[in-house]
């Protein structure tokens, strides 16, 4: 036998593997190449899992990867279906997160039967039946939040800690309890973080606003077990039909939320705002309040709009006319430096009350009240950003990046597939952005292209390095005024009330601060995912009953199977394969912004229409074909 030639020794490379539902997975790895796995390689490992591979070229510029090593596995739960072989009970597991079947480790506590659906822990190389999910349970919901890795229960612990947190004496706080203070929120919201109060105008105008924020951390010690699951949760995630709060409902619903009232702790941002719509002067400090009114949104814009002037009581009337009044003046203000509106005018789901099945599709746009409370509470974000930073303190900072050249140029060319000559030179300022977004408003586009926009500049991200927020036009931004629901702004809480106690031992870009900066960067893109999956897998189940329907809408994103398209008059979209149309094949060309064939091209933007062909709950996905 001759001697074997010893292939040369391949650089084993370090990526996060992603598992298609046909089977199949690929790796992804340096930035944004991708290398395909055979279903074979695929078995032992899940969608998330971060692994070291030999990565090799294959025919057609591709590259497979095999010799997979597991590094980290980012996953503590499995969801599925127990299926049985011989005696031994499988976990049949979602096909987005593995494609084969794991072998369950057998439960005194449960009885497994085969095909219920059921919660699995992965602890080293057992899988631990959990729980067992109700048949009457809405197993999307269960499927989207373990698919996601989202927490959905609380420990024992948490929630001893929870119902026995004790409320501190109000001793050395500001009393605003006699001033009037309102809450405007929807009627569904339980987890009230803001109230809101104005002082009648100064001598020379000047309006004094007060933001009270619940002030989660008194309930809260810094590292508790509460404290703890509350930083790896990092957010409430809110899934259209259910919320997975941030802390123990007995907390976030009942001892924190700023119900009317009853006397509740708060941290007060007091800004002064002169006529023309400048913060002149910003005050922090400990306080307890009494919310006077829990006000609605839809109440609060009849009131203003006079459609119904009962619907504010008389009491706080005063205090909602003042508290527009500062909105308006700081609207001026954010109007002359630009930015966008990217309030999220999405899709919004109604359910039926007693079957808890969605009804209806519709684009929910933003009311009057919206607007004002919008307003106040980025002013007192901006504010308190403002006040850490001239401090020389740490922040938790909301930072949004202006886009490059290439991206202005990809905005500009689909814009003009909607039919709006945007004229962007080599740059986008936030009132170049502004003055684009008065040329798409109350348009029939207006959506689709508020979705493409969304998408060219990105999400904001947390770091402790102050800076700019393009979208907002905002030199300074952080989260101050939702503790109950975002750790982030509890963060912000603490370093100001350090501060206020006499700690001057703070510094700013806190390496610790940093790190955790990371890590709810990570937990926020993975709870909008979430919420943003469940609500495709809603719009699904409702299109099961509209197979055949004719839709039209424009072009929101090219992808590598074909075109996403935004549906008109739903805020929902549907996908068009490549293969299903006509003339083909198609390739993908100018950064993912046409798709381009032989005879035929389409580009973000384009207005088409379609018939829906078909729908899988699971995946989230709506099927439609041209016509």
């Amino acid at each position: 036998g001759g001697r074997r030639c010893e292939a040369p020794a391949m650089e084993k490379v370090l990526g996060r593997i992603s598992v298609n539902p046909r089977g199949f997975g690929f790796l992804n790895y340096d930035g944004d190449k991708t290398a395909f796995i055979a279903p074979p390689d695929l078995n032992p490992f899940l969608d998330g899992d971060m692994v070291r591979a030999r990565v090799v070229a294959a025919e057609n510029g591709r590259f497979n990867a095999s010799d997979l090593a597991l590094e980290q596995r980012t996953r503590g739960e499995l969801f599925g279906s127990i299926v049985y072989r011989g005696r031994k009970p499988f976990l049949k597991v979602d096909r987005l997160v593995s494609n084969t079947d794991w072998p369950l480790t057998p439960s005194d506590r449960l009885e497994l039967e085969e095909g219920l659906y059921l919660v699995a822990a992965l602890e080293g190389a057992n899988l631990v039946p959990l729980r067992i999910i109700e048949t009457e349970a809405d197993l999307g919901l269960e499927r989207c939040g373990v698919r996601h890795g989202i927490r959905s229960i609380f420990p024992e612990e948490v929630l001893k800690q929870a119902r026995t947190a004790s409320v501190p004496v109000a001793s050395t706080r500001r009393d605003l309890r006699d001033l009037p203070t309102v809450t405007i929120d929807a009627p569904s919201t339980t987890d009230i973080d803001d109230a809101l109060s104005a002082l009648p105008p100064e001598a020379d105008g000047a309006l004094r606003v007060l933001v009270s924020i619940a002030d989660v951390d008194a309930l809260v010690p810094e590292g508790s077990a509460l404290d703890l699951e509350a930083r790896r949760r990092a957010t409430s995630v809110y899934m259209a039909g259910k919320v997975i709060p941030m802390l123990p409902e007995e907390l976030s619903s009942a001892a924190v939320s700023l119900l009317p009232q009853v006397e509740r702790l708060t941290l007060t941002a007091e800004l002064r705002i002169d006529p023309e719509g400048q913060v002149t002067a910003v005050d922090v400090y400990e306080s307890v309040i009494r919310s006077h009114a829990r006000l609605s949104y839809e109440a609060v814009s009849d009131f203003l709009l006079g459609e119904n002037l009962e619907a504010v009581p008389e009491g706080v009337a005063p205090t909602v006319r003042r508290l527009r009044t500062a909105a308006a003046r700081l609207s001026l203000v954010r109007a002359a430096r630009g930015g966008v509106e990217l309030a999220s005018e999405e899709a919004y789901v109604s359910f039926d009350p007693t079957t808890r099945q969605p009804t209806g599709l519709e684009p929910r746009g933003e009311t009057l009240a919206h607007r004002v409370v919008e307003r106040l509470m980025v002013a007192a974000n901006e504010a308190i950003a403002v006040w850490l930073v001239d401090r020389g303190l740490p922040g938790m900072f909301r930072v949004h990046a202006e886009p490059d050249t290439e991206k202005v140029q990809m905005l500009a060319a689909s814009a003009r597939h909607f039919g709006i000559e945007a004229g962007f030179g080599p740059r986008l300022t936030s009132r170049g952005l502004a003055a684009f977004e008065g040329q798409y408003r109350g348009t029939s586009v207006a959506l689709a292209l508020r979705t493409v926009l969304g998408k060219t500049l990105g999400p904001a991200h947390y770091t402790t390095v102050a800076g700019h927020h393009f979208g907002l036009g905002a030199p300074l931004y952080l989260h101050f005024t939702s503790p109950i629901r975002r750790y982030a702004d509890l963060v912000v809480h603490r370093i100001v009330k350090r501060y206020l106690a006499g700690d001057r031992s703070q510094v700013p870009e806190d390496p610790s601060i940093q790190e955790l900066a990371a890590h709810l960067n990570s937990a926020t893109w993975k709870a909008s995912k979430a919420e943003n999956e469940r609500m495709r897998m809603l719009v699904a189940r409702i299109f099961r009953e509209r197979i055949g329907e004719v839709v039209e809408g424009n072009v929101v994103a090219i992808k590598a199977f074909g075109l996403v398209l935004q549906m008109a008059g739903t805020g929902a979209t549907g996908t068009i394969a490549s293969e299903t149309l006509p003339h083909g094949p198609y390739r993908v060309e100018r950064h993912g912004q046409e798709l381009v064939g032989a005879r035929h091209s389409y580009a973000v933007g384009d207005f088409l229409e379609a018939k829906v062909v078909n729908t899988n709950e699971d995946l989230g996905r709506v099927d439609l074909e041209l016509i």
